[in-house]
């Protein structure tokens, strides 16, 4: 039996809204932050509203234009944001300083940013995410995890003895992450699943870090801590 349009719809739906909801708590960005940067720069037009309503599944047919200005937003990031923090620094202030902190771009597997074609494609269910975000935790996982972290990454040691080392590792600059990192770790409270979707590259690149292990890929990872975690 083949799969109908509408299940293709419901997944493409639900993978676009993984896909921005990861690219923005990556980059600790509010639903205001891409509209912004595609207003200065006239990349088209992005409501703050629908970036909200894509983060949700919720927006059920957006116009190309939304798929092409996200592209172009993409690509923008992907060259850094050097060539445009003068003009930034005299329209958009604020925008500059988010951007500072944290500007990373969509890439596919190709480490070329995902273009208007793909974001569309994904969100219609014909292209599938790529491999380095397609992972979905669920609700009743997280808090699990979030222990199988703790011990993975401390190896079984107390946070005590491991915390200077595990957030040398750790590569997020942000200061409201690393306190939010810093406490699950010590077992003071839990990721939630929106949370995991968000820092599993970043969790990835802290356990690269403490043990020089590519051989790991990030699916296997995450098999690990689902492994742990029972």
């Amino acid at each position: 039996m083949t799969i109908g349009f509408r299940e293709n719809l419901a997944d493409g739906r639900r993978a676009m809204a993984h896909l921005i909801h990861i690219w923005h708590q990556r980059n600790g960005w509010s639903h205001k932050v891409l509209p912004a940067l595609v207003q200065c720069l006239e990349l088209g037009r992005l409501h703050n509203s629908q970036i909200s309503n894509l983060r949700n599944g919720k927006l059920a047919s957006p116009g190309p234009e939304v798929f092409l200005s996200l592209a172009q937003a993409n690509a923008v990031l992907y060259k850094g944001i050097d060539p445009i923090k003068d003009f930034l620094s005299g329209v958009h202030p604020e925008l500059l300083k988010v951007l500072n902190e944290s500007a990373i771009a969509l890439l596919g597997d190709d480490g070329l940013p995902i273009g208007a074609g793909t974001f569309l494609e994904i969100f219609l269910g014909l292209t599938p995410l790529p491999s380095s975000f397609d992972w979905f935790i669920e609700d009743h996982e997280s808090s699990a995890i979030s222990a199988a972290i703790a011990d993975y990454l401390c190896n079984g040691t107390s946070w005590r003895h491991c915390r200077d080392k595990v957030m040398k590792a750790y590569p997020i600059k942000n200061l409201e992450r690393r306190e939010r990192f810093a406490s699950v770790m010590a077992g003071l409270s839990d990721y939630t699943a929106e949370e995991l979707d968000g820092e599993l590259l970043d969790l990835y690149a802290t356990f690269v870090a403490l043990e020089g292990d590519k051989k790991l890929t990030i699916e296997a990872f995450l098999d690990v801590l689902r492994s742990r975690s029972k």
